[in-house]
């Protein structure tokens, strides 16, 4: 069908089982993923990590080893071999769907051997500041010599000059952000703790010529082996600005793909979000954090978050061109750091306000779709096949905004002539249920609109004019299209 709404799964949680069937179990879903609107898969770290098997893939040991090597207890990642995860993308690709590689280059884990090196000890609180009055004998994890992979692909062994520092002496046993002797860290990053290079393990020196001219030739191996379509890079706000446009030009000059980009910059701070896109020139689009926290704070709020400004202080209401919404995903799901899940009563309302609208790139989280048995969270398919259909068919045209009450806000879409009967009607309230007079425009005047969630029975008539009074429940929202139109 023409021009259908681009939509991305985020196709992982942390908790899945370490059992290796991530790749197998995409392949056999790929025909339902197209079927239900997702048009792209943003997939977990496919490389072997420090935990080999048990690894979520952020605590990256090699990044060759596709699980084509025994390393680090396992042939296998937590998700599968190299030939599954080759066949997974080759399958999707067959179903229409776009693949994003998530790209760790920040840090490293699980070095083979430990080296000697002289470190000062900096404040986890002001990076800026150094504890240590000269630098001290340290013993650190930093040699990667790869032995199971035995100088395939590559030749390139890492040591410590590779890298800015660590978090652990293994001579004391003892934990704290050592910077090695004769390194700074990277200026141009957030300045979260004064300054935020230093996230976890040994810190990649991106500015050493060598480690740079490695990633870039991996890079370009990544995208010869795999034939992504682009890439969800990991913990932008750690790595200097001048990196990723570089390293993305670079793959870009030499691929016959425009490799689609989003950045995690995890930041609620939208002053500083648009400064970094500014800084790097636009070369990605980043995760809409400050959304996020929007949905989470309205979820916990009982009814006193002011749902006219949901879109205050974020980018897609900024710079949406720029802006990859979600609604939750792999980092504030129960049990993280980041920690921010959006209550259940609330999912609908978030992810019809990404779904559903003409602005931002929307993330579907697999927790949600799928649930996370590990935590208890039940899946929420139900709905989100009905807003993803929604998307899919209808969700196009001209955009009206109703967000005139602290409460209950509603839009509607015009629909367009290339989606025959499209066009919709939102209405949620986060407290007290209610109705807004709403416009639907001329192309649905004299029609009768049914909510498709639902939650709601009763039909809405839409006058000659486009006008019509559109209902939802308290703590709900309804979806209203045209009556004979279904999402099944």
């Amino acid at each position: 069908m023409p021009g259908t709404n681009n939509t991305m799964m985020q196709y992982f949680e942390w908790y899945l089982p370490s059992d290796s069937t991530l790749w197998n179990k995409l392949t056999k879903d790929a025909l339902h993923l197209e079927n239900i609107g997702i048009t792209h898969l943003w997939l977990p770290p496919a490389y072997k990590g420090a935990g080999g098997k048990y690894d979520v893939g952020y605590g990256v040991y090699d990044l060759y080893d596709l699980g084509e090597f025994d390393q680090k207890g396992s042939i296998a990642t937590k998700y599968g071999t190299k030939d599954e995860y080759l066949n997974s993308i080759r399958i999707l690709h067959e179903n229409n769907l776009k693949v994003l590689a998530d790209v760790v280059l920040n840090h490293k884990m699980g070095a083979d051997e430990t080296e000697d090196v002289l470190a000062v000890i900096d404040d986890y609180n002001d990076r800026n500041v150094s504890l240590s009055d000269e630098a001290i004998p340290i013993k650190v994890w930093t040699k990667y010599n790869f032995y199971g992979r035995n100088n395939c692909y590559s030749d390139f062994k890492w040591n410590w000059t590779h890298f800015h520092g660590i978090d652990w002496d293994e001579n004391t046993g003892k934990s704290a952000i050592y910077k090695f002797y004769g390194k700074h860290w990277d200026e141009d990053v957030d300045k979260e703790n004064g300054n935020f290079d230093y996230l976890m393990g040994a810190d990649v020196d991106l500015n050493n010529f060598d480690v740079v001219r490695e990633l870039k030739k991996w890079g370009k191996w990544y995208l010869e082996i795999t034939n992504v379509d682009g890439f969800r890079l990991d913990a932008v706000k750690h790595i200097r600005s001048e990196f990723f446009p570089e390293w993305l030009a670079e793959l870009r000059n030499t691929s016959d793909k425009k490799l689609y980009a989003v950045g995690e910059y995890w930041s609620a701070n939208i002053d500083v979000i648009n400064k970094y896109i500014e800084k790097t020139e636009g070369c990605m689009a980043l995760f809409d954090v400050p959304l996020h926290y929007n949905f989470f704070r309205a979820s916990i709020s009982n009814g006193e978050f002011n749902m006219s400004q949901i879109f205050d202080g974020t980018i897609v209401g900024t710079n949406p061109e720029k802006a990859v919404t979600f609604v939750d995903n792999h980092d504030t799901e129960p049990g993280q750091a980041l920690e921010s899940w959006v209550l259940d009563w609330f999912k609908p309302l978030a992810y019809s306000l990404i779904l559903l609208r003409k602005d931002g790139f929307p993330c579907v989280f697999y927790g949600d779709y799928y649930g996370i048995p590990e935590k208890d969270v039940s899946s929420k398919n139900n709905i989100l096949d009905i807003l993803l259909k929604v998307r899919k068919y209808f969700a196009y045209g001209e955009q009206h905004d109703y967000f005139y009450d602290r409460n209950r806000i509603g839009f509607t879409r015009l629909g367009d002539y290339d989606h025959p009967d499209s066009g919709l009607a939102v209405v949620m309230s986060d407290a007290e249920g209610g109705c807004i007079h709403m416009n639907v425009g001329k192309r649905l005047a004299n029609t009768v609109f049914y909510d498709v969630t639902g939650n709601l029975s009763e039909t809405v008539y839409v006058d000659s004019e486009g006008n019509g009074i559109f209902y939802c429940n308290g703590g709900s929202v309804s979806v209203w299209i045209k009556q004979g139109k279904s999402v099944n």
